[in-house]
């Protein structure tokens, strides 16, 4: 048997697939595409290109020999797969799978971000989501990369070297474009324009955590994993963030996995 778990996110697609031992045997991280469907046969492709394996062998896999969980934005609009878990649930099984004593996530996607309140065997205790604005999410940082014209990676490199991080105070996203841009006519430094946006984002995340009560350890998952922005939630949550063994955009996949394998053990059980 084979567990998979399909995150099907607003920006990206993952594809995490696990043996009986629960050891990883590929997995994918894609561009989300025109519809869950294609991001699907995306990842799947790349998946099997990580497994060695036919995009043909890895989908008879699926059907004949495998148990799939989807999860994420795109999770019920997979047609031959029911099998649903929601990504809090996923991010938190699978951020507790590799750090068992994490008790606090923090979940940065692309139109969304999450703090979770976590237990053990990563049981979901309480969350706060913010879904209404993008300030915080994947998005507003490209919307503030575009602005500065440079890619993501760029923009956590400049923030690392600030020694002066700018106040950026709104917290609506398309008010703090106009106040970044209003930065840079001032001849303000690339580098504290970009440590500002870091701080601006953790300081969005900080209030979230403060309703949810924030535990050690803390992990970050999700897309935005950057360097520049551990540090400023570091600094404004006063406690280190726990390291993962494995991309952090990939933990809602993981999670599918793992619950994959526990619906499996579960239906087993029963017909027994």
């Amino acid at each position: 048997m084979i567990f998979v778990g399909c995150d099907l996110g607003s920006t990206t697609g993952k594809i995490v697939v696990l043996d009986e031992n629960l050891s990883v045997l590929g997995s994918s991280i894609v561009r989300s595409s025109h519809g869950p469907i294609k991001t699907f046969e995306k990842a799947v492709e790349k998946t099997a290109e990580s497994m060695g394996i036919s995009t043909e062998e890895l989908l008879t896999k699926f059907k004949n020999e495998g148990r799939v969980v989807t999860t994420g934005y795109g999770r019920s609009n997979l047609p031959g797969y029911t099998d649903e878990v929601s990504e809090i649930s996923c991010h938190a099984k699978g951020a507790s799978h590799l750090c068992p004593s994490v008790r606090t996530i923090i979940d940065i996607g692309g139109q969304d971000c999450k703090v979770i309140s976590v237990g053990p065997q990563g049981k979901v205790l309480d969350f706060q989501m913010n879904d209404k604005c993008s300030a915080g999410t994947g998005r507003f940082f490209e919307v503030m990369s575009r602005v500065l014209d440079i890619d993501l990676t760029h923009l956590a490199e400049e923030a690392l070297k600030s020694k002066k991080p700018c106040s950026i105070s709104k917290q609506c996203s398309v008010f703090a474009e106009s106040e970044v841009i209003s930065l840079v006519n001032n001849s303000v430094p690339l580098p504290d324009i970009a440590a500002g946006i870091h701080e601006s984002i953790a300081r969005r995340i900080h209030g979230m955590a403060f309703k949810v009560g924030v535990e050690e350890d803390v992990a970050l998952t999700g897309g935005s994993s950057n360097k520049a922005l551990r540090k400023a939630l570091e600094k404004r949550l006063h406690l280190p963030l726990a390291e993962l063994t494995m991309d952090p955009q990939l933990m809602g996949a993981l999670g599918a996995a793992l619950f994959a394998k526990e619906h499996y053990e579960e239906e087993k059980a029963q017909a027994s």
